[in-house]
């Protein structure tokens, strides 16, 4: 007879986190934690990370859900499958909830040469909002770290400013060198936009994430039509949970690129089919977390190991928590690296 139990932490950044929707200053996730009543030291933990102005969930969907799961442990395989679809983050959560059990509690969800510490995932770095002395520094200090993908939020301090800095890394270093990815967040109007994506295109930009607020379908697929640079949509996956809305956003608005955070679209198997739809469609894609403690993020870095990236992936947020679970990750040089002999410290998941 499986037990299980949920609890809530609320994450502190070590910085303001500044985006174009404004700044975090806490993040507020929760676990499921599941055991076998034969077995109660081995616990199974997964974690429920919807990010507010994103996902289409809301906190107390979250709660009101992982409470009946709690309260009911014989049906969570049926449920991921049902009314779990349209809450993301909790059906993710029970995915790593009953994958770690089956591992002995052990965090090593998906075996490979990446939780053998044989093998790194590419990160991108990422440049937060700040004035703009600040990110030009943070932008140097991602390049001294290693990082030969930057990204950059942009669409919050003023297009001529975040232009300037771009400028400045192009005017040291070529896009051979660096590469340099923007991610707006939906900043931009469809009437800005175009003008935007012509002056992201004269600094080679590889890619803007989201440049319009998601839900303007008719706008982006002319924007997609139309860009000198590729456009990647973000916020426009979350909320589409079904096969066949995924498929019309795709054929329809037709990007460049996705950029899939599974604690927002709802897991492994809907990141996976996220992923097929778009390499039938010649559309690249990454993943990235959503700012998830070290539980989440290494739920999703080891998914992603298995699926042979040779892109910069959106996986290097570990270290912007000042309380964040120490485990075996270690973001360094470009690279997401799992150190197997590193330990896992669960106690602040403790009651």
């Amino acid at each position: 007879m499986m037990k299980a139990r949920w609890i809530e932490r609320t994450l502190q950044p070590r910085f303001e986190l500044g985006t174009s929707k404004g700044p975090i200053n806490a993040r507020t996730v929760w676990y499921l934690i599941a055991w076998r009543e034969e077995q109660r030291q081995l616990r199974g933990i997964g974690e429920a990370a919807l990010f507010p102005g994103h996902s289409k969930e809301f906190p107390a969907d979250v709660k009101l859900k992982l409470t009946e799961l709690c309260e009911r442990t014989d049906n969570w395989a049926e449920r991921a499958m049902t009314d779990l679809v349209d809450v993301p983050s909790v059906r993710f959560a029970v995915e790593q909830c009953l994958r770690d059990l089956e591992v002995g509690g052990t965090k090593t969800l998906f075996p490979s040469d990446f939780t053998l510490g044989k093998q790194g995932i590419p990160i991108n770095g990422l440049v937060w909002m700040g004035d703009k002395s600040t990110m030009k520094q943070r932008i140097r200090e991602q390049i001294e770290s290693g990082c030969t993908t930057v990204k950059m939020k942009i669409g919050a301090i003023g297009i001529d400013d975040e232009l300037e800095l771009l400028r400045a890394v192009r005017k040291e270093y070529s896009a051979d060198d660096i590469t340099l990815r923007v991610d707006a967040n939906g900043a931009f109007s469809a009437q800005q936009a175009p003008a935007v994506l012509k002056r992201l295109a004269e600094l080679q930009v590889h890619s803007i994430e989201q440049p319009v607020a998601p839900g303007l379908y008719e706008v982006m697929e002319e924007l997609c039509a139309t860009t000198p640079i590729p456009i990647a949509l973000d916020e426009d996956l979350i909320g589409l949970n079904t096969h066949d809305a995924k498929v019309d956003l795709l054929e329809h608005v037709k990007p460049q690129h996705i950029v899939i955070k599974p604690s927002l679209v709802g897991g492994w198997n809907a990141t996976r089919e996220w992923i097929e739809l778009a390499k039938a469609r010649n559309i690249g894609w990454w993943t990235t977390s959503a700012l998830e403690s070290s539980i989440g993020l290494n739920a999703i870095a080891q998914f992603t190991a298995t699926l042979n990236v040779n892109t910069a992936q959106g996986l290097g947020t570990g270290k912007v928590y000042a309380n964040n679970i120490p485990s075996p990750l270690l973001a360094e040089r470009g690279f997401l690296r799992y150190r197997p002999e590193e330990e896992w410290d669960l106690s602040l998941l403790e009651e």
